[in-house]
């Protein structure tokens, strides 16, 4: 069947699921721009009540560091066997630090990343007590990158020679900003490469003539002025992002699975794969990571939106924005 290429994505009318499907994705460099944290997990126990205040006290059993954020979703394009380029801002601080040996302990390209002294590292503390979050505290300064730190971005996006596909991981934390995306776009048209968003609706506007973007509901909701609860709902507001936007839409609805609008298509829904959901945090980064590399390896996009939705429903089994590899992929896919 003969395929088109949009935006720099193979599209073709085959059907949702290929067993020739080619799932060699090692060396495949994806550079990842975004809004980097650092997740930080407290686990413990909980037996009493405070005296001070009525509030759970928690006995510290555990605590790690894992990345969040941009930086999640380089966590998985490198656990996918992917060569994840990192470009970001962090603060001057100890979190920096220990963010930056995450990311190296993961094999993940730090060489991208710019020092803010004005702002701290993003940081997330979650507080868990027998695996139940019971309080999150943030540490950040959501205020957009001043003109010298910006142009440190850009240099650092520009200095890639070879790519294969770049994600814009926004959180409206600062990093993304019209300009930065618009040298992004450019970037992805002069190398006919994909430009994949995971947005933030304020932004909506910016992200005009990508590739894809991936909202999830909330995010789609907000964009479109529509209330997502019926499935025509769903296919007016897919519809009306993938017109006014000019780009394809990967719509993510949680248990309900995923919801793909291709330019001028009808909308096509694939539903969840999870057999337990435990945690969704992180799956958003999940799913681009697993799109970025399924498309710059040649991967139609109806088929590497099944392979994201599978990927998905791996990470919501995990706790905490814990990556998917590539193995538990193949497995969950039946490709090996």
């Amino acid at each position: 069947m003969t395929k088109t290429s949009v935006f720099g994505i193979e599209t073709d009318g085959q059907g949702l699921h290929n067993p020739s499907v080619s799932m060699n994705w090692q060396g495949k460099r994806i550079l990842i721009v975004g809004d980097v944290m650092l997740d930080k997990y407290i686990f413990g126990e909980v037996e009493r009540i405070s005296p001070e205040a009525p509030v759970p006290i928690v006995s510290v059993r555990k605590e790690s560091f894992v990345p969040g954020g941009a930086a999640n979703a380089a966590s998985n394009v490198a656990a996918m066997e992917g060569c994840a380029l990192l470009v970001g801002i962090v603060g001057n601080d100890i979190a920096k630090d220990i963010l930056i040996k995450e990311l190296q302990k993961r094999d993940i390209d730090v060489r991208g990343l710019v020092t803010d002294s004005a702002k701290p590292t993003i940081q997330k503390i979650r507080v868990l007590g027998q695996s139940q979050q019971l309080l999150r505290i943030d540490y950040e300064d959501s205020a957009s990158a001043n003109g010298a730190v910006a142009k440190q971005l850009i240099d650092a996006i520009a200095k890639w020679e070879r790519l294969d596909c770049i994600i814009v991981s926004d959180y409206a934390k600062g990093t993304i900003t019209e300009g930065l995306l618009k040298v992004l776009k450019d970037m992805a048209k002069s190398r006919k490469i994909p430009l994949i968003i995971d947005p933030k609706p304020q932004h909506k506007s910016w992200y005009r003539g990508c590739a894809l973007i991936t909202p999830n509901r909330k995010e789609a909701e907000e964009m479109a002025g529509i209330k997502l609860n019926t499935l025509e709902e769903v296919e007016q507001a897919g519809k009306k992002l993938a017109e006014e936007l000019d780009c394809h839409v990967l719509l993510t609805r949680g248990e309900k699975g995923i919801s793909l609008f291709e330019k001028g298509k009808q909308g096509v829904h694939i539903p969840t794969v999870a057999k337990e959901v435990y945690d969704v945090s992180g799956a958003g980064d999940t799913v681009i990571a697993t799109l970025a590399l399924a498309l710059s390896s040649g991967i139609a996009l109806r088929q590497a939106a099944v392979l994201a939705n599978q990927a998905a429903g791996i990470k919501v089994g995990k706790i905490g924005t814990a990556p998917v590899s590539l193995k538990e992929l193949q497995h969950e896919s039946h490709l090996l």
